[in-house]
């Protein structure tokens, strides 16, 4: 009989999200991965600023602190320098697709073999709700509040299409955490990105479509709901690059 249980690469300490905040889901499937490779023990994670600053507390395998936006620079730098060590980032979409987005773009051409967590909801949600890259059109945010006007801000940015036009890049899966058959969608998802790295493929990039209910002022019932109204109709859920499958579809 198989017992539902906390996963061990996870600490005991409760989490400080919000309530409804799907960080929770997400930490939990990536602990859940680390577990089931057997992993844990030469995992390094890379938490830059963002709500997820505090995973040190979290995870229970080593985690190293990023300023704003550099968590790929340092995992690449981890990576080359213990190559046989399992290094993952755990990045927000203000800090990914704005500031970071220099050193995600890189590191993916460069197909660093790396795994990179990127939790996308829409807005900065730890300094209190601004607008972010991937903020959709007429969202209101509190630097938007108005909505966000195309003509002024520009469009969103759909990083996993951006970074799957790359030649570099192993594995790259948009997926949500909004209902039980996304969970285990993104569950697998996250388990291979890491499995690639194990059998050292390259770069992987899980993007998560996250809800924010309190910067979204929403219950977080209806966070979920607008997840799937909004934003999975601009940012479509699929596998935007799998070379090792395309490799195999060409023989």
């Amino acid at each position: 009989m198989k017992v539902f249980e906390k996963p061990k690469a996870l600490t005991d300490a409760p989490f400080h999200y919000c309530p409804g905040c799907t960080h929770g889901i997400i930490h939990r499937l990536v602990a859940e991965a680390i577990d089931e490779l057997g992993i844990e023990g030469n995992t390094i994670g890379v938490a830059p600023v963002g709500c997820a600053v505090m995973a040190y507390d979290y995870f229970a395998c080593d985690m190293v602190e990023a300023a704003h936006g550099r968590a790929p620079a340092i995992a690449t730098g981890l990576k080359r320098a213990m190559p046989d060590n399992i290094i993952f980032t755990y990045q927000g979409d203000g800090d990914l697709a704005s500031i970071g987005m220099a050193e995600t773009v890189h590191a993916a051409t460069r197909n660093e073999n790396i795994t990179i967590i990127f939790v996308n909801n829409a807005i900065y949600g730890m300094t209190g709700g601004q607008m972010a890259p991937t903020s959709l059109p007429g969202q209101v945010t509190q630097t938007s509040p108005y909505g966000r006007d195309l003509s002024n801000q520009g469009y969103p940015i759909r990083v996993s299409e951006l970074l799957a036009s790359l030649d570099g890049p192993e594995y790259i899966e948009r997926v949500a955490v909004n209902n039980v058959k996304n969970v285990r969608n993104a569950k697998k998802a996250i388990l291979k990105a890491f499995k690639n790295q194990t059998e050292k493929k390259g770069f992987s990039l899980i993007e998560v479509v996250s809800s924010c209910p309190t910067n979204w002022g929403m219950t977080p019932q209806k966070a979920l709901e607008w997840v799937e109204e909004k934003m999975i109709p601009y940012y479509p859920l699929g596998v935007y690059k799998d070379r090792s499958a395309e490799n195999k579809e060409e023989k």
